[in-house]
């Protein structure tokens, strides 16, 4: 945070954390987990119409000091300024989401820590089956987290893809170079993917939460809560219950009536 002093202690505060606070594997991955299950993935100011600042402070006032979460470039640029607050050699990348089946834009950001001269990825803010703890940068090397692998491969022009299985069936997830990747590189992702009409956070209403056994997600209306192998789905109302129902199982404290979100929701629907 330039010219200010990273607001650690509530940070720590906001994600539960408690442990020891230096640079090693053992935190970096504590941490990541910590805030994967405390700050929500959402992207409500999208859909309000208040746009996405990547500010420090603002920032902090959303992430740290209110009940709201937000999207992978709040989320990553947060828990980047943790971790240099930690004392850990860490720089932000950008990633092509593969989902689709086809790579989009550099319109993901993710980390790059290096310990001892190993070098790890670290992501807080991917919505979907997301690393819940980092990942050593090894290609060819699958790896299992809470009961779902993930391993690296080679991508060519791309770089390197981070795929995941669970049924012995790999999925692309996202592709991502080493290249440096400047703060100007930053808040053209990030407007792109918070202005854009084709960007999926402009018509979607979009949230998720780690929890010990699981995840729970939202997409639109679909509430799905995934806790080991059981996985439960249900349809949230419209109206102020669903106001209600972010706070429930999210953490997400709006402060709007239902319908700020109305009149987005109407063009969401216009441009399916």
């Amino acid at each position: 945070m330039t010219g200010e002093i990273f607001p650690l202690d509530a940070y720590m505060a906001r994600i539960g954390y408690s442990g020891p606070v230096k640079a090693s594997d053992s935190v970096l991955e504590a941490v990541q987990r910590a805030q994967l299950a405390t700050i929500p993935f959402e992207n409500f100011d999208i859909l309000l119409g208040r746009g996405v600042s990547l500010e420090a402070a603002a920032l902090c006032q959303k992430l740290i000091h209110s009940r709201r979460g937000g999207y992978c470039f709040e989320l990553n640029t947060l828990f980047l300024m943790a971790l240099e607050a930690m004392g850990f050699e860490v720089r932000p990348l950008l990633a092509r989401v593969h989902l689709s089946g086809q790579p989009s834009g550099r319109t993901h950001e993710l980390l790059l820590v290096t310990l001892h001269g190993r070098q790890w990825i670290a992501d807080a803010g991917f919505g979907g089956p997301a690393l819940r703890a980092p990942m050593p940068l090894e290609l060819d090397t699958p790896r299992s987290q809470d009961g779902r692998r993930y391993r690296l491969v080679d991508a060519g022009p791309f770089g390197s893809l981070l795929q995941t299985s669970k049924d012995d069936q790999w999925r692309d997830l996202y592709s991502f170079e080493l290249s440096h990747v400047g703060a100007a590189d930053i808040v053209l992702g990030n407007h792109f993917t918070s202005t854009h009409p084709s960007s999926y956070f402009t018509f979607s209403r979009v949230a998720a939460l780690h929890t010990p056994s699981g995840r729970t997600t939202l997409l639109d209306r679909t509430l799905r809560r995934v806790a080991g192998d059981d996985e439960q789905t249900e349809e949230l109302p419209e109206g102020e219950s669903f106001i209600d129902a972010l706070d429930r199982h999210f953490g997400i404290e709006l402060g709007v009536a239902y319908d700020a979100l109305r009149p987005l929701q109407a063009k969401r629907e216009e441009q399916s």
